[in-house]
């Protein structure tokens, strides 16, 4: 007869998981890693995780809320597009400065699986995607266009690649784009 799970040993699983995919990247990480540093069985690990694609969309929708949790809380005092583009790009800024940082998850999984399109990658695509949209739509709602949605994103983009040093630069960037002056 099979036992039942210990509550809290998906989360447990997947924590430890994410841990290793973020400092290791998801290629790198067997799933004997994964084990070993949940102190799990490798039964319990793939009856929560039948492959190593689910687990790593896991990671990724875990990332996904972190972050959107992140950035709701940005937000959360910031009245108007140009004040919640400041704030998204701040945030971010926040993000890069982190003791531990190793660049943007869904960045990070898409580089190693290039070309992928399996559930993880997908994942990533979406996050991505949906990111790019609310920057094309605060823009919209400032009244700008899109070269200037584009400049932001790429902002963006340099942000998560670039060094932590040039995230107030960053910041400061976005201010002077979305400026009422302009």
């Amino acid at each position: 007869m099979a036992r039942t799970p210990a509550p809290g040993s998906r989360e447990t699983i997947l924590t430890a998981a994410a841990g290793l995919f973020y400092e290791h990247g998801v290629r790198a990480v067997g799933m004997a890693q994964v084990v070993e540093a949940a102190g799990c069985g490798k039964n319990l690990l793939y009856r929560h995780f039948p492959s190593k694609a689910e687990l790593a969309a896991a990671y990724l929708a875990l990332v996904r809320r972190e972050r959107e949790r992140s950035a709701d809380e940005a937000l959360r005092w910031a009245t108007g597009p140009r004040d919640r583009l400041i704030a998204l790009v701040g945030e971010i800024a926040d993000l890069v400065r982190r003791p531990g940082y190793r660049g943007c998850a869904f960045r990070n999984y898409l580089t190693e699986f290039r070309g992928d399109d399996d559930t993880p990658a997908r994942a990533a695509k979406a996050y991505l995607e949906d990111t790019r949209a609310e920057v094309d739509r605060l823009v919209g709602e400032l009244g700008g266009d899109e070269l200037l949605a584009d400049r932001i994103w790429l902002i963006v983009n340099g942000l998560y690649a670039g060094p932590p040093s040039q995230a107030d630069v960053a910041v400061d960037w976005v201010k002077e784009l979305v400026s009422p002056e302009r």
